[in-house]
């Protein structure tokens, strides 16, 4: 076994957990109600988080939470639409003076349409930007002071590896994951001087409808469990304070879309 191994499982076994608790915390989860978003949701209520499922689909949230409840997890369901920084400024308004805080943000949230540079419609190439990029900058720029003003907190920004490489039909994808990425680090750099954790995780392909409905020939066995990465996305937030993941990737072992 590893000589770094060792020391980590004897502190499991003797109940001596190094890393952090997430029991208690107020977490908002954008594009929650399906996919890797839900996944996110179901780990973070089971590790003791009240979790707020953020999304435009009124009734796969509402359906998510009633699972969640029914399982003994804390959440509840916010109808918001990530682009307007209005509703965004409102309901994370309203849910710090809900529960008197708000620990962590994950910006999962994303559109893509696949086709040319010439078949892209200005229309479609700002809706993705609207939703891949300003949202998670509304989300960042509105929860920066709440976090600051209550000690600290976190962010975790869902990317993509079309943050690192590119392939055809997908411009605007690309592009919105490539600034997500760099905006990601920006954050981090701004929220260190106040205790804000900021990290990127760097998905590759998930078993979720955001592939799996839109690419009928795409073989599922290249493809990653969407609880893989959530529970990599609980393993950043569990971090001691002392310690941040600024970015962090998470392939399936067949990935097509990495070296």
């Amino acid at each position: 076994m590893c000589e770094w191994l060792l020391p980590l499982l004897e502190e499991y076994i003797a109940g001596e957990n190094p890393l952090g608790s997430l029991q208690g915390k107020v977490a908002v989860v954008t594009g929650g109600a399906r996919g890797l978003g839900a996944e996110i949701c179901r780990v973070l209520a089971q590790s003791g988080s009240t979790v707020i499922v953020a999304d435009v689909r009124e009734q796969l949230a509402a359906e998510l939470v009633q699972e969640i409840k029914a399982e003994g997890g804390k959440c509840e369901a916010v109808t918001l639409d990530v682009g307007e920084e209005e509703a965004v400024s409102s309901a994370l308004g309203e849910i710090g003076s809900d529960y008197g805080r708000l620990d962590i943000v994950v910006n999962n949230a994303a559109v893509d349409v696949t086709c040319s540079i010439e078949e892209l419609s200005f229309a479609d190439w700002d809706r993705i930007i609207r939703t891949n990029l300003r949202g998670p900058f509304a989300l960042a720029k509105i929860a920066f002071p709440m976090m600051r003003q209550q000690g600290g907190g976190a962010i975790v920004n869902i990317a993509s590896t079309a943050s690192k490489r590119v392939w055809a039909n997908a411009a605007a994808y690309h592009a919105s994951k490539w600034g997500l990425l760099s905006l990601s680090h920006a954050l981090h750099v701004e929220g260190r001087a106040c205790n804000i954790k900021v990290s990127a995780v760097i998905s590759g392909g998930m078993r979720t409808p955001f592939l799996l409905d839109r690419f009928a020939d795409i073989d599922p066995g290249v493809l990653q469990n969407p609880r893989n990465v959530a529970e990599t996305v609980k393993f950043i937030l569990m971090q001691p304070p002392e310690t941040v993941i600024p970015e962090v990737m998470v392939l399936p072992m067949r990935e097509t879309s990495w070296p």
